[in-house]
């Protein structure tokens, strides 16, 4: 696996310029603080009961229970910093398929600096998996970020991600990714009616060389608010697509991998009074491999009800 050395100091660099605009203001520093909370439960079906980070699809459907649980703090530093930590847990308990139960932790920070004419971040995340109650998944994700209005309508985005995997027992699979981001926001009412338009390459070293990969991913969103009752609902329709190419010959198929993965989505919240709302989901994903494994479409529905304080 390659030196991550020279990639870490990038973040570090972006947090030396964070902490320069946020001495500039300890004068007239404002400690807001503000406390945010959500608890939800729902129910999903799969027609194929799949764990993606090993290549491994039942072709089997089930049906599972899910919870959501959430508590984030938003800490003022000063009229142009911030920063924000949360913890966010999920659970996915299956009808039949239980060995594949998930619970996921997420431990996230995000610490962001307006600049003259743009924003400036860096968030760090820690992710933790089980499955069927034993160690899983541990993934920590760094990303420092620049974004602002190019103009009246248009935002944009752009960030550099280093990531590191590690799977329970599945060392060969272990990895270290760079990736280069790119978003492009249009505004057409506002947060009421707007477009996102993203790329991002990505660099995976792996420590069995077979899936290594380099990978160019493009993602389009909708999203639009609109009046049902008296109450304001939201409702986004996406499609992202990768193509990935692997760098050695697969030791199954005797040649490089080929991938080529597409999920289209939908998304709709209906606030159910103050607190409450409503989310119903439905996405379609068209995995094309020439390994045979990765080779499956995969639907997904579900429903939750979610409350937010």
């Amino acid at each position: 696996m390659r030196s991550v050395t020279p990639w870490l100091l990038m973040p570090v660099a972006l947090f030396s310029v964070s902490g320069a605009a946020w001495a500039d203001e300890t004068a007239t520093l404002d400690f807001n603080r503000t406390w945010s909370a959500k608890v939800g439960a729902g129910r999903e079906y799969d027609s194929n009961v799949s764990v993606s980070e090993v290549d491994a699809s039942s072709g089997e459907s089930d049906y599972a229970w899910t919870t959501d649980l959430g508590v984030g703090v938003n800490q003022s530093l000063g009229k142009k910093t911030d920063l924000a930590l949360n913890y966010d847990f999920s659970q996915s308990l299956y009808d039949d398929f239980s060995f594949v139960d998930r619970q996921t932790h997420i431990v996230g920070a995000n610490l962001s600096t307006d600049l003259t004419r743009t924003k400036a971040g860096l968030s760090a995340y820690y992710i933790s998996s089980r499955l069927d109650g034993d160690p899983f998944l541990e993934y920590l994700r760094l990303s420092p970020s620049l974004s602002g209005f190019i103009s009246k309508r248009w935002f944009a985005r752009s960030a550099y991600v280093y990531a590191e995997r590690s799977i329970d027992r599945r060392r060969d699979r272990d990895a270290n990714t760079h990736s280069l981001e790119g978003d492009l926001y249009y505004f057409h009412r506002g947060l009421r009616s707007y477009f996102n338009i993203g790329y991002r390459y990505r660099d995976e070293d792996t420590v069995l060389d077979a899936l290594d990969f380099r990978s160019h991913g493009l993602k389009i969103r909708y999203i639009r608010r609109f009046t049902v009752g008296s109450t304001q609902a939201k409702g986004e329709v996406s499609w992202r697509y990768e193509e990935r190419r692997y760098l050695s010959p697969d030791p199954v198929i005797g040649r490089e991998r080929s991938d080529d993965r597409g999920r289209f989505k939908l998304d709709l919240e209906v606030p159910l009074g103050n607190r409450a709302t409503l989310k119903w989901y439905y996405s379609y994903g068209d995995f094309v491999s020439n390994l045979p494994r990765a080779d499956f479409t995969q639907t997904i529905v579900g429903t939750r009800v979610e409350f937010n304080w």
